[in-house]
């Protein structure tokens, strides 16, 4: 009697086991699914990346041959508010690296869409990596306005005496 017992309990078990375990497989396949599908957009967007301009709105900053006063005034506003506690207007690395020369290594547009979109600079951009790694902290949003950005490549333009 305890044979059949023991059977029935064992066949139930093994009965209950492979009812569930197909639903699963199925479950499971559903994700993998989807990580390609988000595989292939990561890696369709990243192939996308212009290092040149760097990823944001800005595509195309028309700069003027000489500098813009107001322009400079606004930024060095703003360098004194939001940027001046981690950065120094020499090539010195404070928290973050210094200014000196860089809008003669970078285009407008890549800095300002780095100024303005710090975050997916820093995920895409392998130069943003980099001065990451060097100065160990993320540069956080300031949230600049447009005019704010311009201004401040203004300013680092006058500070690399860009005319």
């Amino acid at each position: 009697m305890k044979k059949y017992v023991y059977t029935a309990v064992l066949l139930g078990l093994t009965w209950a086991c492979s009812n569930n375990s197909q639903p699963s497989k199925e479950n499971s396949s559903a994700p993998v699914a989807e990580d390609n599908s988000l595989q292939s957009s990561t890696s369709a967007s990243s192939a996308a990346y212009d290092s040149i301009k760097g990823a944001g709105k800005y595509t195309n900053v028309a700069l003027s041959a000489t500098l813009d006063q107001k322009m400079i005034a606004g930024g060095k506003t703003v360098y004194e508010v939001k940027c001046a506690a981690c950065h120094k207007l020499s090539d010195e690395k404070l928290v973050g690296p210094g200014w000196k020369g860089v809008t003669k290594k970078k285009s407008a547009e890549w800095i300002m869409n780095f100024v303005s979109n710090t975050d997916e600079m820093i995920d895409k951009d392998p130069h943003a990596q980099a001065m990451l790694a060097v100065c160990m902290v993320r540069m956080p949003n300031q949230h600049l306005s447009d005019e704010e950005t311009r201004d401040v490549l203004e300013f680092m333009r006058n500070n690399d005496s860009s005319k």
